[in-house]
Parts: C-alpha cells; sequence; structure tokens
C-alpha cells in the first residue's frame, strides 16, 4: 500500500495522534449537545491524518498558524488537551484564560502562535513568523493552515507571493475538504487542483491524498526539509473531507447524499487502524492501549476544565486595551 513508510514508532506516534483528535472532537461535540459547553465549534472529524502526520516532523521551536477548524492542528502540535478544554469552557486556567474560545487558541509553549477566526487572514501572519526566524538566523519552519475557500482571496496570492520573492521558510498547508462553508469547490473555485497555483509564484505545489497519513508524511517531510534547508515555500493541498457541518448546528444538507456516504464509509481513522495491524507494525492490543490512555487522558483534562474557576469578569479588558498606567 505504502512506498518506504516511516518506522513503526512514527506511524504510532500518528496514530496515537488521531485518536486524540476524534476522541476530543466527538467529546465537545457531546458536551455542546448537553448543554455544558456553549459556543460555535467547527468540526475537523475526518480531517485527523493531515496535522497528525506533519506533527511528528516538527518539534514545539517550529511554528503553527491555524484557522477556527483547528482544534485538532492544535492538539497535534501539543498544546496541552486540558488547557484547549479549560478555554472551550470559558475558564481561567484555559490556554488565553477562557477569553479566546476555539477560535482563538495561543500557546507559544507548543509553537500555537495564533489561531484565527477570519479566512485567510493567517497566511499573512505566517510569512511574518517565518521573516522573523529567518532574520534570527533559526531553523524553525512555520505551517500555516487554511481551507479550500480561503484559496480565492487576496491573501492567499500576496502571501504566496511574498513568500517566493524572500524564499520565506512557511508551508501552506490547505486541508481542501471540498466546501467553502456551502459551497462546493467547483462552484467557487476556477481550477480543479489548488495545489497548481503554486507556479505561478514558482515554488513547488504538492497534491497529496490528505486521508492518507503516510503520503501526508512524505509530502510534509519533502516540504520542510527544504524550507530549513532555506529552498524556501511549499503549498501542499492535502484532500479530504469533513464528516459534520460547516460548523455544529449546520446538517450538510447541501452535500450530496451518496458523496458524503462515500466519505465517511471510507473513514481514514478506522482504514489507518487496519493497515497497521495488518502490516505488523503494531498490534491489536497495542492499539487498544493507545485508544485506552488518550482515553484517560481526555477523561482528565475534561475534569481540569470544569474543576477550575470561571474566568472573573476583572480579566474583560486586560490583554485587549494597553494599561493606562504603564
Amino acid at each position: 500500500m505504502y512506498v518506504d513508510p516511516p518506522d513503526s514508532a512514527t506511524l504510532l506516534s500518528i496514530y496515537r495522534k488521531m485518536v486524540q483528535i476524534k476522541l476530543n472532537d466527538d467529546r465537545i461535540i457531546a458536551m455542546m449537545k448537553a448543554g455544558k459547553l456553549q459556543m460555535p465549534y467547527y468540526s475537523a472529524r475526518g480531517q485527523e491524518c493531515i496535522p497528525a502526520a506533519i506533527s511528528v516532523l516538527l518539534t514545539h521551536a517550529d511554528y503553527l498558524v491555524t484557522i477556527y477548524r483547528g482544534i485538532h492542528d492544535m492538539l497535534a502540535k501539543g498544546v496541552p488537551a486540558k488547557l484547549i478544554w479549560a478555554e472551550l469552557a470559558g475558564r481561567s486556567t484555559g490556554a488565553c484564560k477562557g477569553k479566546g474560545g476555539p477560535m482563538h487558541v495561543t500557546h507559544p509553549e507548543s509553537g500555537c502562535m495564533v489561531t484565527t477566526g477570519v479566512v485567510g487572514a493567517g497566511m499573512p501572519i505566517g510569512c511574518g513568523l517565518a521573516l522573523a526566524a529567518q532574520l534570527r538566523g533559526e531553523s524553525r519552519v512555520t505551517m500555516t493552515n487554511f481551507g479550500d475557500g480561503a484559496s480565492n482571496i487576496g491573501a492567499f496570492h500576496e502571501s504566496l507571493n511574498l513568500a517566493s520573492v524572500w524564499k520565506l521558510p512557511v508551508i501552506f498547508v490547505c486541508q481542501n475538504n471540498r466546501y467553502a462553508e456551502h459551497t462546493s469547490l467547483a462552484k467557487g473555485t476556477s481550477i480543479e487542483r489548488i495545489s497548481d497555483r503554486a507556479r505561478s509564484y514558482n515554488i513547488p505545489g504538492i497534491h497529496v491524498d490528505g486521508n492518507d497519513p503516510v503520503a501526508v508524511y512524505h509530502a510534509a517531510k519533502v516540504a520542510i526539509g527544504r524550507a530549513r534547508s532555506g529552498g524556501g515555500p511549499t503549498l501542499i493541498e492535502a484532500m479530504t473531507f469533513r464528516f459534520n457541518g460547516h460548523l455544529i448546528g449546520d446538517p450538510g444538507e447541501y452535500i450530496p447524499k451518496a458523496e458524503y456516504a462515500a466519505a465517511v464509509s471510507a473513514d481514514p481513522y478506522p482504514k489507518y487502524r487496519e493497515w497497521l495491524s495488518s502490516q505488523g507494525h503494531a498490534s491489536a492490543a497495542q492499539l487498544d492501549a493507545v485508544e485506552a490512555e488518550e482515553a484517560a487522558a481526555l477523561e482528565a483534562a475534561v475534569k481540569f476544565a470544569f474543576d477550575s474557576p470561571l474566568t472573573d469578569a476583572s480579566e474583560i479588558k486586560r490583554d485587549v486595551f494597553a494599561d493606562a498606567a504603564a
């Protein structure tokens, strides 16, 4: 199935991240339905492979810029689940003291620098972070994630052009889930492959199956190696599918039923588990143990969040307005 896959330990690490993402996403939705979380939420269920496979090639020193549909990116990069849960629950112990919510998580310790709720806004920021690393002579790279719809706005084109001119160590990752809010790719984009747009800016464009973790791993390995060595940016288009509507509460009726059914039947999560077992990279007992460990970690994260105090009203202006006394 795969040519030259990474070693078994790396493959199992990818699976662990996929398990963590899926379990957290499922639990968030369940808690929303139970009325215990009140917030907008953009599920990334179905897109687990992409950040899971990329993140095993990164360090905490590398930067991540992601979007409102980015819980999977944050978890894969290493943002502690308990800090994410506390943030979602509006608690003082959250990554941003409960003031950012799911669309604005920041955790520099793990390299998660920006989560933006503005479509496409992360790409120019990613260029800025990459430029800073370049000027400081650092080997770190920046991964900036976005959806297919964001490839049609000006910030996409401006960012790719600038990154190419300055050979910035940034990788643009388009997680193409085929729908920009409620609009299918074909109805809003003039080309079949977004990765082809890379040619206009004289940078590599890689089109990859985003539901194949090993394929994503190899694509990211090439792009990261190029960025670290001073070769400049790469555009990766990872084809995937989101299993929920644009946000929770959207029934997704604009998606043809046959298309949706085919995507769900090809769910990469159980498919990858089966492949790991069949190829001898991990036993069923090992995979069960990973799932049990991540389930326990999730329970601890949820408990930490709801045991924490709500953010005090005195915090409402802090980190927003300058201190007049300063």
